[in-house]
């Protein structure tokens, strides 16, 4: 899969036990060592999810059957559904129609007893694994993160964790529970936006992450359905113009868990994200119990390839400095937005082949990135936490840079280092971008190096 285009590795720490999800982890960094390249790991935590507990094979609903919820996390049969979470009976109501999986089968909450749900299915179908089920998520008792989240968090932080996604934030409040050092000390904090509350609370949320997942499942049983594209186009460009990554998930090449090709439409899906403004593109079951898991990698990376290609970055950039003018800033950002703007101009008028991006935290990179210039972006950092974080971010070779010196010293270093891993080439017009003092998250330092 790294062979064919994966920058990062998500563990849905909703699967499988703590000692499997940490094997992973080890695993992906081990092989991406061995292939000498940068592959980022993002865990991602449960949340306060409910989730079908003990389907051995396949559990299979018939339309207009009865079924039974109870909780536990003891083996689920058609008549009685074992779901992990515990408020279960505190937070549904007769009425409610719940979501499982993908949205493949739904069923109608008819009574709330003292031990059990009673229900009927609404729309029968095949569930696997440990589907999740959507309550509302203003009925959502439980915090996130989850107290069992943070437990997995504290073990994934012990083995420097490049990522960490958390599910079903509602407010900008609950992130504060994550607890960890800020980035690149701690873990990217990635927020999942899958509820009608993160959609209301967006712009705090925003501003209290350090990248977004657009988690589009559960968000389309919060919204009609015709609703969640618009949904997308607005998220995307509220993060990108805040400078953070921001990736689309969810089915977008679902039909390849079983084919070796997707349909025309989930091809059009993926370009569309990329057209949107996506800085990345997610698989989840096509590549996690999918029969064809590297190809599946090969074909987003080749759709996402194409339509990065035909990417109107003028046009882009146009709304992106609109955007971002019209909101207030400090004084840092909006030094970086002038010398990030200036590099992106610079870069079309003279066809620079390259711009090196110097920085220890990563800040100048993702600046840079959203812009989305037709140049090759080199993310350089002195910082190997930094480097595996900036591995989604769009457009960006990520690059551990030898030379933690003076500036001439790093910009020298870092020429030499695109140069001998074949970025850029003897004769080569490209930009660098840095700040002259390493302890300041500016980006105050612009210039044009012709390759020798």
């Amino acid at each position: 899969m790294i062979e064919a285009g994966m920058d990062v590795a998500r563990l849905g720490l909703a699967h499988g036990t703590l000692e499997e999800g940490l094997a992973r982890l080890r695993l992906v960094r081990s092989i991406a060592k061995d292939m000498g390249r940068t592959v980022g790991v993002l865990a991602d935590l449960p949340g306060p999810k409910p989730r079908v507990a003990g389907i051995t094979d396949v559990l299979r609903l018939d339309t207009g059957s009865p079924t039974r919820l109870v909780v536990g996390e003891g083996a689920s049969t058609p008549d009685t559904m074992n779901i992990g979470y515990d408020q279960l009976l505190d937070d549904l109501r007769p009425g409610d129609e719940l979501a499982f999986g993908s949205g493949i089968v739904r069923i109608v909450v008819e009574s709330v007893d003292l031990d059990s749900v009673r229900a009927t299915v609404l729309h029968g179908g095949e569930l696997t694994g440990r589907p999740g089920m959507h309550i509302p998520s203003n009925r959502l008792s439980a915090l996130s993160p989850t107290d069992a989240d943070l437990r997995l968090l504290d073990a994934f932080v012990e083995e420097e964790v490049d990522m960490v996604a958390v599910s079903f934030v509602r407010s900008a409040h609950e992130l504060s529970r994550v607890g960890t050092e800020p980035h690149p000390r701690g873990p990217l904090i990635v927020t999942k936006v899958e509820s009608r509350q993160a959609i209301e609370n967006l712009d705090a949320i925003i501003g209290a992450s350090a990248a977004v997942m657009i988690a589009r499942g559960d968000l389309g049983s919060e919204f009609p359905v015709e609703e969640l594209p618009i949904l997308q186009k607005q998220v995307i460009e509220k993060c990108i113009a805040a400078g953070l990554p921001v990736m689309t998930a969810t089915q977008m090449l679902e039909s390849m868990v079983t084919s070796p090709m997707p349909t025309r439409a989930e091809a059009s899906d993926v370009a569309n994200a990329v057209f949107d403004g996506s800085s990345a593109v997610m698989l989840s079951a096509e590549t996690a119990i999918g029969l064809h898991p590297t190809q599946v990698v090969a074909v987003m990376s080749e759709l996402a390839e194409k339509a990065d290609d035909a990417f109107d970055h003028g046009k882009w950039f146009r709304g992106i400095t609109a955007r971002r003018a019209s909101e207030p800033t400090g004084d840092t950002a909006r030094v970086t937005d002038a010398m990030t703007g200036a590099a992106l101009h610079v870069s079309e008028q003279l066809g620079l082949t390259a711009l090196l991006c110097i920085s220890g935290s990563g800040f100048t990179v993702r600046s840079m990135a959203r812009f989305r210039p037709s140049s090759a972006i080199l993310g350089f950092s002195s910082d190997a936490r930094t480097v595996a974080q900036l591995s989604l971010s769009w457009g960006v070779t990520p690059m551990l840079l030898t030379e933690s010196g003076d500036y001439e010293q790093r910009v020298n270093a870092a020429v030499a280092q695109a140069v001998a891993t074949k970025a850029i080439a003897s004769g080569d017009l490209v930009g660098v971008l840095a700040g002259i003092d390493t302890r300041l998250r500016t980006t105050d330092v612009l210039r044009i190096v012709q390759v020798p």
